[in-house]
């Protein structure tokens, strides 16, 4: 199975969600942090928004680290111009290819949205820079429309194509056969999926775009990003690779550390229960559960959490049985017969019910001496 390429739009897409702000030095270190989990490219800012923004971006491109990246542009002459004073040489350019758009946002028919991308594209190679092309709202667009469009941005140069699911307009098999048939017509080029989370369905319609054909997945940490975000860096990495059998460069060590950095500096709580970094995801409480892991960890598990920096624990509650209930009472060395092991799972599950949270080491000494 082919290799996965990543182009992580935390810093741009991700600081677009309501109310989140990163200061220059929370972009470093969550750059840093990217680069040295081997992430092939980081979209890092809009340089057309200004110069608090410019500065940025310089500070980011001077960092010099093994990680290519890439600014995010208007299709007008004067956002690459930005781009260019602060020292970008991969630059995005994103056009509206949806009849809504071009009509209602743009007040421009296709042909006129032909029309300027391609001045735009001339002028930025002519700069001496990469560009790569971005269709907004692609999932809605017209379909032979995008081919015309790939087709000619081809013959001038560009290789490298955004299809953006920008509303959420796709669920995965139609995201699938859309991209497989754009592969089909243009072999040659290099297609990245951007799918946002609005139905819950990024990771989904990203996983299928990327068997359909698309080499590049554009993702961010946590899923952060516009509205209910995009398709989360941890998820696409670890499905891609248990689920489909397939190859990335990532370290997925460092997605736990990733997740806490972006939390703290969006401001954004990270739910326990979030997948692949959730603070929760790897502890059991069920007796059945913990019964199972601890003759097997393949009894409960995909792939092993140490890959993601992270391990299984056991908490004790409701659901608990004796197993789980043995294996605390080992752990601190305290040796019960079977019958008082069952009235003390009792007061457990009692207490359990009573307070509505798992049952602490001194909870448990003290239910102890009290069955003794």
């Amino acid at each position: 199975m082919k290799q996965i390429k990543f182009c992580d739009t935390t810093l741009r897409d991700g600081e677009q969600a309501a109310g989140v702000v990163f200061s220059l030095q929370e972009k470093k270190a969550i750059l840093s942090l990217l680069a040295d989990a081997g992430v092939e490219q980081a979209e890092i800012g809009i340089p057309a928004m200004g110069l608090e923004e410019q500065r940025d971006i310089h500070s980011l491109i001077n960092m010099n680290l093994p990680i290519q990246l890439i600014t995010w542009n208007r299709a007008t002459t004067s956002d690459i111009d930005a781009s260019v004073s602060v020292g970008a040489n991969w630059t995005h350019l994103s056009i509206p290819t949806s009849d809504v758009q071009m009509q209602r946002k743009m007040n421009r028919n296709k042909e006129e949205i032909m029309y300027m991308i391609q001045k735009v594209v001339e002028y930025a190679l002519n700069k001496n820079v990469e560009v790569s092309v971005g269709f907004e709202d692609a999932s809605r667009a017209d379909h032979h429309f995008l081919i015309k469009l790939i087709e000619q941005l081809s013959y001038i140069g560009v290789k490298r194509f955004r299809y953006a699911d920008t509303v959420s307009a796709l669920q995965p098999f139609d995201m699938y056969e859309n991209i497989e048939s754009i592969i089909k017509a243009c072999p040659n080029i290099e297609l990245e999926i951007h799918a946002h989370n609005d139905f819950g369905l990024a990771t989904a319609n990203t996983l299928a775009a990327i068997k359909a054909g698309a080499k590049w997945a554009s993702t961010t940490i946590m899923g952060l990003g516009e509205r209910a975000g995009n398709a989360p860096l941890e998820e696409v990495v670890m499905a891609w690779k248990h689920l489909y059998k397939g190859e990335t460069v990532i370290d997925t060590r460092l997605f736990h550390a990733l997740a806490q950095i972006v939390s703290e500096a969006s401001g954004r709580v990270l739910s326990e229960s979030k997948p692949i970094v959730g603070s929760m995801v790897y502890a059991h409480e069920s007796g059945i559960h913990v019964d199972g892991l601890l003759k097997s960890r393949e009894t409960y598990q995909t792939f092993d959490p140490v890959e993601v920096g992270q391990d299984h624990s056991f908490l004790l509650g409701k659901h608990s049985g004796l197993s789980s209930l043995q294996y605390f009472l080992e752990k601190e060395g305290i040796l019960v017969d079977k019958n008082t092991g069952k009235e003390l799972l009792k007061r457990v599950r009692s207490l359990a019910n009573h307070t509505k949270k798992t049952i602490e080491l001194t909870d448990l000494k003290n239910l102890i001496n009290q069955t003794g």
